[in-house]
């Protein structure tokens, strides 16, 4: 299904095990895919950064940053496994099968990341890439797009109000560079205590980069 052929299976089936598939047994959770998926992570990390290292010679660290948070999300890794249905293949048990577990984004892109890091394993750093370019990287310009508009605003004004903290406030704490091309330093605060701080070209930009730096703090969203 990914056009690769593993020569040690047993990588696989570890990368495929949710410790959920374990209790009620005597199996370590050591074989499930959590190691697998730590490693994955690093490696994803660093094919990603890599790639954009090279395509974007002059974008600052900054962008490539913002970019590569983008990449590796755990919205973006598990819509990767959705469309890979990768949650067919994965070893669960009766009861988090029941509750949705081969849909679930955390446990897609957690099975995403351990995969990578099994490839790794059996194949080294250049068939990992392969399966990172292939397919993650190929769809990051529509990736990308989308994150453009997401409005990070906006879900941190109905978590703050659905929590009663009241509206996020914004402050400018920085402004760099010539009126032509100036750097923007805001951050937003929540209930009376700052959450975020984000740096963009523009008030704007910088304010929804700023939320989104609360919503992963908050444990809203991810990367």
């Amino acid at each position: 299904m990914i056009g690769y052929r593993f020569r040690n299976r047993e990588l696989l089936e570890q990368a495929l095990t949710h410790r959920s598939s374990l209790s009620g047994t005597r199996r370590s959770r050591l074989v499930s895919n959590e190691r697998l998926e730590l490693l994955g992570d690093a490696v994803l990390g660093l094919a990603v950064t890599e790639f954009l290292f090279k395509r974007f010679p002059r974008k600052p660290e900054g962008e490539l940053t913002n970019m590569k948070s983008v990449v590796v999300s755990r919205r973006i890794l598990s819509r990767v496994a959705r469309d890979l249905h990768l949650g067919d293949y994965i070893l669960m048990s009766t009861a988090e099968e029941r509750s949705g577990g081969r849909q679930r984004p955390s446990i897609l892109a957690d099975t995403l990341e351990a995969l990578v890091g099994a490839l790794y394993l059996d194949g080294g750093f250049g068939e990992a890439m392969r399966f990172v370019r292939r397919f993650v990287l190929a769809q990051m310009n529509e990736f990308l797009s989308e994150e453009l508009y997401r409005n990070y605003k906006s879900e941190l004004l109905e978590y703050a109000q659905a929590r009663g903290w009241g509206n996020p406030v914004y402050s400018v704490l920085k402004e760099e560079g010539p009126d032509h091309d100036k750097t923007f330093t805001i951050q937003v605060s929540v209930a009376e205590k700052a959450r975020g701080v984000g740096k963009g070209p523009t008030k704007k930009r910088a304010e929804q980069l700023a939320a989104r730096e609360a919503l992963k703090q908050l444990g809203v969203v991810r990367n």
